[in-house]
């Protein structure tokens, strides 16, 4: 019983999201483009729970590189509209679009000068009219039993606020580097102000093979490192290619077998690489560019000093400062 109704709680609420898909049109193109081009902020707001959704909203905004705060519409009509400006852009929250705080602050906040954008579930509401561009957030139904506690609604308004922010990530071309600025803290935050020589995996623990080696023993390696990749070195460790799991893919696609290969029949030769003194914001920022999750760490005559893994930058599995297991 207890399972089977969480259970309709999720299904409840993915149904929400995945009608949102379709109602994704050039008005959200439009939000992105007036945002992009406002030389302000975005301030939002919103009351109870979509208020508390709304500061998650500006949390995450001021975290990817789009400038923004939250304004609480009763506390605004008694001095804190003060913190907006005409350059800024006004973004409301409401299911209903009936909200009276907001509906009373929002005409306040056009004579300001800003543009209004709204997320609502009710195009036709007092809210809706207000606006300047009005982003579809509606769900057929809560999950809550009774109706009436918003859950699927700030679920949808949630998910709307996490595309519009990674949108806004791709359009203002956010990188690492900008993440790392004003992220000095958290555990990312301090594996980005390393060097890839503080995490990247070296001796015994790197997945090597040498030039001349079957495939059937390349895979046992791999197989063994489970890293989806194996360097290929030749003599004094000097890198001469890598081989991944995607390489082996495409080459199972068009052959039978591949255990008689030899890795110069599959390997990436001349890879891309990163030094030991490389800063990993930087290397981040190659494997989020290249699509790729692993990066082999040379010195400069191309000799192979350790490998470096997406993992190690994320933080899965053990962190290491210095080759010390945390």
């Amino acid at each position: 019983m207890i399972i089977n109704q969480a259970r309709d709680v999720l299904k409840i609420e993915a149904e929400g999201l995945l009608s949102l898909i379709e109602r994704v049109d050039n008005r959200f193109e439009e939000m992105v483009e007036l945002i992009c081009n406002s030389k302000g902020r975005l301030v939002v707001s919103g009351i109870g729970k979509s208020g508390l959704v709304g500061q998650k909203i500006v949390a995450t905004l001021n975290s990817t590189g789009t400038s923004a705060l939250f304004l609480h519409p009763v506390e605004a009509m008694h001095g804190d509209l003060g913190v907006v400006g005409k350059n800024d852009i006004f973004l409301a929250l409401s299911n209903s679009g009936e909200t009276e705080e907001l509906n009373i602050l929002t005409p306040v906040i056009k004579q300001v000068g800003c543009k209004i954008i709204s997320f609502t579930g009710n195009t036709s509401s007092s809210l809706a009219k207000l606006s300047d561009i009005v982003i579809d957030v509606g769900v057929e139904k809560e999950a809550c039993p009774l109706g009436l506690a918003p859950t699927a609604s700030t679920t949808a308004v949630l998910a709307m606020g996490d595309a519009l922010a990674v949108v806004l990530i791709n359009k203002k071309q956010f990188k690492s580097s900008d993440f790392k600025k004003i992220h000095p803290g958290g555990a990312l935050g301090q594996r980005l102000f390393l060097n890839v020589s503080d995490i990247m995996m070296t001796g015994i623990e790197l997945p090597a093979v040498f030039s001349g080696t079957k495939m059937n023993e390349v895979l046992k390696v791999m197989n063994e490192f489970e890293l989806g990749v194996a360097i290929v070195v030749k003599n004094d460790s000097i890198l001469s290619g890598i081989i991944t799991d995607g390489d082996i893919r495409r080459i199972v696609y068009y052959k039978e077998s591949i255990r008689d290969l030899m890795v110069e029949d599959i390997m990436t030769e001349n890879p891309r690489t990163v030094t030991p003194e490389t800063p990993v914001y930087d290397a981040l920022y190659l494997m989020e560019k290249y699509e790729i999750t692993v990066l082999p760490v040379t010195d400069p005559s191309g000799k192979v000093c350790g490998i470096l893994h997406l993992h190690d930058i994320l933080g899965k599995g053990a962190f290491k400062f210095n080759g010390a297991h945390g």
